[in-house]
């Protein structure tokens, strides 16, 4: 016998904790689990394990609004954030909504039945289980577990030591004394080669090209005082508030006035590096926030490469060599173990296979309404973060306007809902917007799209997110209830 929820999540990580919370609080009355493919919770946060692993944007919007971050680390190590996910479950009693060890294979929505139809891999025994709902939410982020983006490096069978990718980082790797090198630019790297520098011989950076990074304080000490004469809850919510109009600040300000942001992060660094680092390793040849601007506490990338522990290389790859890499600009870069963090592999809905009536769905030709419901799909929601700011303030947000959603229905007596939407709104943008890097350009063969007008675009504003969820009416021309508008006796097909 199949097992019936109101409500599906699929992945227990920090969206899937999150909205739980949120129902929980706000829609009592709603059944729901948790599928979550792993054997623990955190998603990210407990797959990665890779030396310095840490948040890229400050705890106070990273935190969820309803539970306050109470460390004064801007950025907090992995551990710390592993454990304020558990505590959080913990205290919302959410483990007894979890099944552990289920990965869901395909979902199927019956129009005859009403209902989401789940084949779910049981990985402890290896089983299929049955499971249906009647509403289905993907709290899976956007990234492949299995495997991280990793190019095929030509020669690469010839080095003789050990090439690792940081989401599959070994538990007991000893790299005292020895010479690493890390391929990649991004959040990652830029937190291994503090992380790494002190043990190892040498670390290197190498680069196809610059990211921009800035450096923030590793402790917030305004939060420190304000939690000295003041309920914790408000310091958190006051100092919660600040960073959210800072981020939305150096944004805009990037958005309008390039040259100027990007001179002032230039200058930051040069003051760091010293005089002896080429300022070409980290002068970017794109504007800033045209992809995601990094950022380190208390300049420690700056401070390792300064004392001589690291360096910067940019160039491309040749090839592989017994003893390291060769550089296109004929430099030979020993090494003893080479770390490709060079970006992740995208997928959605954890890569399970959704169907309507059998018939496949293909997420790249959906778009997101309001940012949330998907279109043209019954009962179908997934949770994608912000590019330009925390991922947790988007998940607030989402599931408290879901939360409402239900309410909703419930008092209406509705079982459907369904965001219809004419093809002719798709664009080629993805709901990413208009971040250029990487990882998003080989994501567009399934990211959802975006619209061209409201409610259709995906906003990356939480300030503008915040005010439209909250107070918006499910009375529109979009939205359609058990096949019929809200509030209207006329019904149609469903999709008619």
């Amino acid at each position: 016998m199949a097992q019936h929820f109101d409500i599906l999540i699929i992945g227990a990580g920090i969206s899937g904790i999150g909205s739980a919370v949120h129902l929980k609080l706000k829609a009592p009355q709603k059944k729901f689990a948790i599928l979550e493919r792993r054997e623990s919770i955190g998603g990210t946060w407990d797959l990665f394990r890779y030396p310095g692993i840490r948040s890229d944007s400050d705890m106070s919007t990273f935190g969820f609004e309803f539970k306050p971050w109470t460390q004064s680390k801007v950025l907090a190590d992995g551990t710390s954030i592993r454990n304020y996910v558990n505590e959080t479950a913990k205290e919302y009693n959410i483990f007894e909504h979890i099944h552990f060890q289920r990965q869901v294979k395909t979902a199927n929505w019956s129009s005859a039945k009403k209902m989401w139809e789940l084949e779910v891999l049981n990985v402890a025994n290896n089983t299929t289980e049955q499971w249906t709902a009647d509403f289905l939410l993907g709290c899976t982020g956007y990234y492949n577990y299995d495997q991280g983006f990793k190019p095929a490096y030509p020669d690469e069978d010839k080095f003789k030591g050990t090439v690792i990718q940081p989401q599959h980082w070994p538990e007991n790797l000893d790299y005292s004394g020895k010479k690493v090198v890390i391929i990649g630019s991004g959040a990652t790297a830029i937190t291994l080669v503090p992380s790494m520098a002190d043990k190892a011989a040498h670390v290197t950076m190498l680069q196809r090209s610059p990211t921009y990074i800035a450096t923030v304080p590793a402790i917030d000490a305004l939060y420190d005082k304000m939690k000295k004469f003041m309920p914790e809850k408000v310091a958190y919510q006051l100092t919660r508030s600040r960073n959210i109009g800072v981020q939305r600040l150096v944004f805009k300000l990037s958005q309008e006035k390039p040259e100027l942001v990007k001179k002032f992060l230039l200058k930051a660094v040069k003051l760091q590096v010293g005089k002896h680092v080429d300022m070409k390793h980290f002068t970017p040849n794109y504007n800033p926030w045209d992809q995601r601007l990094c950022v380190v506490p208390d300049g420690d990338l700056f401070k390792t490469i300064k004392r001589g522990k690291a360096s910067v290389e940019t160039d491309q790859i040749e090839r592989f060599t017994e003893n390291g890499i060769l550089l296109k600009s004929g430099k030979q870069l020993d090494a003893d173990i080479i770390v490709s963090a060079t970006g992740l592999n995208i997928q959605i809905l954890g890569g399970l296979q959704a169907s309507i009536d059998g018939q496949p769905v293909n997420t790249s030709n959906h778009m997101l309404y309001k940012g949330v419901l998907l279109s043209n799909i019954p009962n179908a929601a997934i949770i994608i973060g912000y590019t330009n700011a925390s991922w947790t303030l988007k998940v607030d947000v989402a599931a408290d306007y879901l939360a409402r959603l239900f309410n909703y229905m419930d008092k209406k007596h509705y079982k459907v809902v369904l965001a219809k939407a004419d093809a002719s709104e798709l664009t080629d943008d993805t709901v990413m917007g208009s971040l250029a890097s990487g990882y998003i350009k080989r994501a567009e063969h399934v990211m959802p799209r975006q619209g061209k007008s409201e409610p259709w675009r995906v906003s990356m504003n939480y300030l503008k997110d915040k005010a439209e969820l909250r107070s918006s009416s499910f009375e529109d021309d979009i939205l359609t209830f058990d096949g019929g508008k809200a509030n209207n006796k006329k019904r149609f097909k469903l999709f008619g």
